[in-house]
């Protein structure tokens, strides 16, 4: 029989296909593993047009298929909608070491008060950075430059 534990450890080995060195738990987006008569796990697109969730899903089920169990659903649940605030420290710092600037914890409101959004260098951790464009690789990040080390970096937004 297996334990809800050994399902969190087989789910910390599922990627972000976006960013890789996260797991999908890192993320946040596992919301629920509920073990009755088949194990369900609920999960959170980190906004509703997301392209990367039915790759993950998939390699979810892939997972809990190599480690021998057959009887599950995966499930996407939009309500609640995700937010930054369910990534982990963990996934924080893996972020930052990643060279992707971990979110602040307030939105960026410049386009209503003018005043920018300071976002910290992973590389060097200066905070004389600016916004190069409003979507990065992908739409969840902006592309961000360091006024100091003078390298480009992605900054994962705030949502909330």
């Amino acid at each position: 029989m297996v334990t809800e534990a050994q399902i969190w450890e087989l789910l910390e080995r599922v990627p972000d296909p976006e960013v890789p060195v996260l797991s999908v738990v890192d993320l946040g987006i596992v919301r629920k593993v509920e073990l009755n008569e088949i194990l369900r796990i609920d999960i959170t697109p980190t906004y509703s047009g997301c392209p990367a969730m039915g790759v993950i899903e998939e390699q979810i089920k892939k997972e809990l298929i190599n480690a021998g169990i057959e009887n599950f659903e995966v499930n996407t649940v939009l309500s609640p909608a995700w937010t930054t605030d369910w990534l982990s420290e963990n996934g924080r710092k893996k972020l930052k070491e990643y060279g992707i600037a971990p979110p602040e914890n307030e939105m960026d409101k410049s386009a209503l008060f003018a005043k920018p959004l300071i976002v910290p260098c992973p590389n060097c951790d200066s905070r004389e950075t600016r916004m190069v464009s409003e979507f990065g690789s992908t739409a969840c990040k902006a592309h961000y430059v360091c006024k100091e080390c003078r390298e480009p970096f992605d900054y994962f937004k705030c949502l909330r």
